[in-house]
């Protein structure tokens, strides 16, 4: 089904609808909450942990991975530069081990990317690292976790994760935004009137997808799951495509297309009264 309404109709639309700047919508994170005491915990043998931190320039665009074990959380802030803190987190037999092992990882923050270097993990030991980072609302971000969530939130750019076992939340991004989790849920969190970029598309394989927006939000929204059910909080017209597994309609007034998609969960389009 095609959307009601042409792009230059729709770009016209927010801006009457919204009445201020849409990336205006996006907060200013500076508050660091990422620490040693939130991080995860290993039973058997001695954990070591310490929080280090990089500023490097923005360059437009950041390319992480979160390695084998560990998540990333992106947040936009009004600042010019990169603010990368990494959470190392090293576990062996003794204290002098896990230390030992940790001191031994480095963080390469260096030509728009962020990743980190270490030993091979022996016996017991294992080291891991996660991130919160702070960047320009408008950047472009590519995200890679195997074990890990991803949370990005108040960015506009052409943002792309790819994750393996980990959820992902979204909130208040805007742009071209695309990708996928195999196992985990998905928390998508919109604001203002209509999606501030091209399209979101996102999906995945083992979990459910929650989208929330607005009363008054204006979109094309295609959503479905192969083994559960689509529930919408908004009214659905009866010319979409409707089936208690595949919802594809518009919107308030249409607008860019939101895709949302699960192999083996629900779908749910929540309604937020106020943002």
């Amino acid at each position: 089904m095609k959307s009601l309404l042409t792009g230059a109709a729709w770009i016209g639309l927010a801006a009457s609808m919204a009445g201020v700047p849409l990336n205006a919508q996006l907060q200013d994170n500076t508050e660091k909450q990422m620490t040693c005491q939130n991080g995860g915990y290993d039973g058997e043998n001695v954990r070591h942990c310490d929080i280090r931190e990089q500023t490097v320039p923005a360059v437009g665009s950041l390319k992480i991975d979160a390695g084998q074990n560990g998540g990333a959380t992106v947040k936009g802030w009004l600042r010019s530069q990169i603010l990368v803190r990494a959470r190392v987190e090293a576990s062996g037999d003794t204290a002098a081990a896990a230390a030992s092992m940790a001191s031994q990882v480095s963080i390469d923050s260096s030509g728009g990317q962020v990743r980190a270097l270490g030993p091979e993990s022996v016996n017991n030991s294992w080291w891991s690292v996660s991130y919160e980072i702070f960047v320009p609302q408008n950047t472009d971000l590519t995200l890679k976790a195997n074990n890990g969530g991803v949370t990005i939130s108040d960015v506009r750019g052409e943002i792309h994760f790819d994750v393996n076992n980990g959820g992902v939340h979204l909130k208040r991004v805007a742009g071209d935004v695309s990708g996928a989790s195999v196992n985990g849920g998905i928390q998508a969190e919109l604001t203002g009137t209509i999606w501030d970029g091209r399209q979101m598309e996102i999906s995945t394989r083992n979990g459910g997808v929650t989208l929330t927006m607005p009363s008054y939000y204006s979109a094309h929204i295609q959503a479905e799951t192969r083994s559960g059910r689509v529930q919408s909080d908004f009214p659905v017209t009866m010319n979409g495509d409707l089936t208690p597994r595949r919802l594809n309609f518009a919107l308030g007034s249409g607008g860019p297309l939101i895709h949302v998609s699960t192999e083996n969960g629900g779908v749910r389009l929540k309604r937020t009264e106020s943002q």
